[in-house]
């Protein structure tokens, strides 16, 4: 799974064009905590996650994340956006919850 998979995937939206779509993504990891993220994330994962902020960019970069997927239809600040931009991170949005989210993406890797 890349990427550009991620993006096609119903009811998940791009929120910036600036990355390589071709990307794998190796699975996810879904938390709020971002020491626990830094801790525990596998290199190549989607964050699934409602942190709308730029620390979770940061995290998220230091992790190995391939992108960020933000739960929950969450404000996403510009500054984050463009946080990600920067680092080339992939980051999305959707209305699902995390645990929607999460089975969506399980499903996709046949989980």
């Amino acid at each position: 799974m890349t990427l550009k998979d991620i993006a096609a995937l119903e009811s998940v939206q791009t929120l910036h064009p600036d990355f390589n779509a071709d990307t794998a993504v190796t699975g996810g990891y879904t938390s709020d905590l971002l020491s626990d993220v830094m801790a525990n994330a596998d290199d190549g994962c989607l964050l699934i996650t409602i942190q709308a902020h730029n620390n979770t960019v940061a995290v998220a970069a230091l992790a190995g994340a391939a992108g960020i997927l933000i739960c929950n239809n969450r404000p996403v600040p510009e500054d984050m956006i463009a946080s990600a931009r920067r680092e080339g991170l992939a980051i999305f949005c959707t209305p699902r919850n995390q645990f929607e989210a999460s089975c969506m993406l399980g499903r996709q890797f046949g989980v």
